[in-house]
């Protein structure tokens, strides 16, 4: 059975906010918490292998493991990406063309090994690590992506996140008005949305001097975790709810 959600418009609201929350869990972690870049890093990379293992384990799709694996993949991201620009020194921009070279290289040795990048149904245990490996790698590089936008560009954290929302804009349009490649469109979109959720992340914790809401770490993660927990019930309230005439068609004589 398929262990990944359909590619609805639920799956992308789903993937805003947990990407969002991650931008804002791990600034909680990192700076309001005052564990530092290095330590959250190796403690939600910790979170992100148990939460895997769970996840390749299962034979069919758990919304709340999936989301909770989108979840741990976001935050530490936002970590490990605030640890090579800053800690490291390598900047926003030279962190950016890292990533941007170490997904490509994923996403060219799936193409290579799977013969292709679908995510309609992934069934090999290889593919499955590929994907995580991706989906990884592209939520950190939002991540280095929004914050050269919000910080180097002199875009703003709210003129980074329109840009951002702007090409998620023309991603949708290419995709229900041209014939481009799915595949394509949906990993263009994929990455899209980390900064998008990174700039959004920063506009909703930031002080009001620096482009923000002033809401606070605390307070937007709160709010964006009881989001993503009610959109995963209804998601798996929708499951069952598709699962139920299947069993009555297999349990009938």
């Amino acid at each position: 059975m398929n262990k990944l959600p359909q590619i609805t418009l639920a799956f992308w609201v789903m993937k805003i906010c947990a990407t969002t929350l991650g931008e804002t869990a791990g600034d909680l972690l990192s700076m309001t918490l005052n564990i530092g870049y290095a330590l959250s890093s190796l403690l939600l990379i910790s979170l992100f292998l148990l939460a895997l293992l769970g996840q390749l384990s299962t034979r069919r799709y758990k919304p709340a493991l999936y989301w909770t694996v989108i979840l741990m993949t976001s935050t530490a991201g936002t970590t490990i990406s605030d640890f090579m620009d800053r800690t490291l020194g390598l900047g926003y921009a030279s962190g950016s063309m890292i990533l941007i070279a170490l997904l490509t290289g994923i996403l060219l040795s799936w193409q290579l090994s799977e013969k292709s990048l679908s995510v309609d149904r992934i069934v090999s245990r290889r593919a499955e690590l590929f994907y995580w490996a991706a989906i990884l790698v592209s939520n950190t590089l939002g991540t280095a992506l929004g914050d050269y936008l919000a910080d180097d560009s002199g875009l703003g954290f709210a003129g980074g996140a329109l840009l951002i929302g702007s090409l998620l804009a023309l991603v949708a349009a290419a995709y229900y008005r041209t014939q481009l490649s799915r595949v394509a469109l949906f990993w263009a979109a994929f990455v899209l949305t980390r900064p998008f959720g990174a700039t959004l992340g920063d506009v909703l914790t930031k002080s009001t001097d620096k482009g923000g809401l002033d809401l606070g770490t605390v307070g937007s993660s709160a709010v964006l975790l009881t989001t993503l927990a009610v959109l995963v019930c209804f998601a798996i309230l929708a499951q069952q709810k598709r699962s139920a005439p299947m069993a009555v068609r297999i349990n009938r004589p």
